[in-house]
């Protein structure tokens, strides 16, 4: 007669409190790279503005000030910690919802499932909204006469502006392509990362109801921030374009597809990869090594 071993369970209410604290320090750190990505993917073919994110992010500072590669920052903090905690409150839930009720393991494919149905909550809660902020900031900031900044009034009057200007079609108006590539980086970063922590203690004989060490967790992390970028990326950028200032030229996000391998070619999809790798790399290492430290501290493991 089998037993049911008693399975320790992640408690979603810590998952947010240590993914939204996760997610707030690492888009402190990484936000320069992320304003460089967005920067790539709003430059016109015909720009003769370098593509080299390092040389973007010096003339930008150079030339408007280092402020300059923070704009939107404010917002994307912001969207990143809700967007964090409610990744890490979705993924805990669903994954404690489809262990194995003998084993208490995640399988790798049930592991992706969990991170697609996070990655989806995430995209509807928090990220299409303040990620439209963002990049309607960036874009803003390249025009000859900005809208939104250095016009004499307060950044919350700006941000109020804008989101009144963008409205809830405007805010909203890329939820399909972000809901994509939410759900796909999910399902790859979280899938992934779950699968190569599970194969390690499975190696090492380490206990499954024990976190790696800090060290480990980063390199795996970053593993799977590489993973989720280059294959990612055509839905990030999509997202991008349908998110600018001039995404009413797009008349659905199959017609944004379609116009920017037209006129622009294949290789356009990666514009901003090399950046976006960067944040992401150092992303997955900082989010998940807080992530599970915050868990330690809080009680869990």
């Amino acid at each position: 007669m089998s037993t049911k071993t008693e399975v320790k369970k992640v408690d979603p209410r810590k998952s947010f409190i240590a993914g939204s604290l996760a997610g707030a320090i690492e888009a402190c750190i990484t936000y320069p790279f992320e304003f460089a990505k967005t920067r790539l993917q709003l430059i016109d073919k015909s720009s003769k503005a370098s593509r080299n994110p390092l040389v973007l992010i010096y003339n930008t500072a150079r030339t408007q000030g280092t402020g300059a590669i923070y704009v939107g920052c404010p917002a994307f903090i912001v969207g990143n910690t809700a967007k964090a905690g409610i990744r890490f409150l979705g993924f805990d839930a669903i994954k404690n919802l489809l262990r194995d009720p003998v084993t208490g393991e995640v399988s790798g494919f049930r592991g992706v499932v969990a991170g697609l149905g996070a990655g989806l909550l995430e995209s509807v809660v928090a990220v299409t909204p303040f990620e439209a902020i963002k990049t309607g900031l960036i874009d803003d900031r390249q025009s000859p006469k900005p809208l939104y900044q250095r016009n004499g009034y307060s950044a919350v009057r700006n941000y109020s502006r804008l989101v009144g200007d963008l409205g809830i079609k405007g805010l909203y108006g890329a939820v399909i392509p972000v809901s994509m590539r939410q759900a796909a980086n999910q399902a790859v970063r979280l899938g992934c990362y779950n699968k190569i922590k599970t194969s390690i203690q499975e190696i090492t004989n380490a206990p499954k109801d024990k976190p790696l060490s800090s060290g480990m967790t980063f390199i795996v992390g970053a593993f799977s921030g590489i993973v989720t970028v280059y294959s990612t990326m055509p839905i990030d950028t999509v997202k991008t374009r349908m998110q600018s200032l001039t995404a009413s030229k797009y008349s659905s996000t199959v017609n944004c597809f379609t116009t920017i391998f037209k006129e622009e070619g294949l290789k356009a999809f990666w514009k901003g990869a090399t950046p976006r790798l960067g944040r992401l790399v150092l992303s997955g290492g900082i989010v998940f090594t807080i992530y599970e430290n915050v868990l330690v501290m809080l009680g869990w493991f």
